[in-house]
Parts: structure tokens; sequence; C-alpha cells
């Protein structure tokens, strides 16, 4: 092992990044098909989800800018995939809401997905799977807690 430097063989950091890229590139398998990109699929869910979310909402649990946001949200409500008021009730939030259509492509999008973490986590047991995501809540956490 490099002393300055990290071990890719050992380095959890980089065992997540390229297990992320590699859900990533299942998913986009499974969703391009369907006409659906994964932050398409990822708003349509957060809406099954939190109905009513605003665009700015969206955009953090989606992980993209709010302006990117903004493109998809025009682009599902022009498609018929989601509704937003024309004029916000208070401030400048539109919240949105899936439409029938948002939900019939929903459901074949999410069991798409799913068949993909099924893929991923076929080789762990319950017990693993249940270690795993303690593991992965602790990380996420610990990233998230301010140092000092």
């Amino acid at each position: 092992m490099r002393q300055d430097g990290i071990d890719l063989d050992t380095s959890l950091g980089y065992l997540l990044k390229e297990a992320s890229s590699a859900l990533r590139v299942a998913m986009e398998d499974v969703l391009r098909p369907l006409g659906m990109t994964i932050t398409h699929y990822s708003c349509l869910e957060l809406l099954a989800q939190r109905p009513g979310l605003t665009n700015s909402e969206l955009a953090r649990g989606t992980f993209v800018t709010r302006q990117s946001m903004n493109v998809l949200l025009q682009a599902l409500e022009r498609d018929g995939f989601v509704t937003r008021p024309r004029e916000a009730a208070v401030g400048k939030a539109l919240p949105a809401q899936l439409t029938a259509r948002g939900r019939t492509s929903l459901e074949a999008a999410s069991a798409a997905v799913r068949s993909v973490e099924l893929r991923m986590l076929a080789g762990l047991t319950d017990r693993e799977r249940d270690a795993a995501l303690r593991a992965l809540r602790s990380m996420v956490s610990g990233l998230r807690t301010p140092r000092g």
C-alpha cells in the first residue's frame, strides 16, 4: 500500500464510487427503453412519495441544479406527466403533482429500477443487507455532519 495516497484496492470511497457508477449504468439501461432518464424517474418517484414538492425541493432530492430541474419539470408538464398551478399561491413556488399518465409511467419505471436493485443485492443475505444499509447511512451522516 502507498503511504502517501489512496490504495484503490482497499479504498471504501473508491469502491462506493465504482458501485454508484455501475448502479447508474444499470438503471440507465432499464430506463432508456421507457423513454426516461434517472433524473426523470427520480423526479416522478419523489412526487409519488411527496406530492406537492417544489422545483427547489425536487432539485435537491434528485441531485441536480434548480435550473436543470426547471427544464425537466417544464418538459414533464408539457408531456402530461405532472401538473403545476399557473400561479403560485404564496411566493414563487409552484408545487408539482403527478398526473395519471405520470403514475402509470412511474409504475413501469419503478418495476425496472427495482429489478436492478434486486440484482445488485442478490448475493447478500438479509443480515448483510441490513448491515449495508446501516453502514451507508452512517457514512452519509458522517460526511454531512460539520467538522470541528
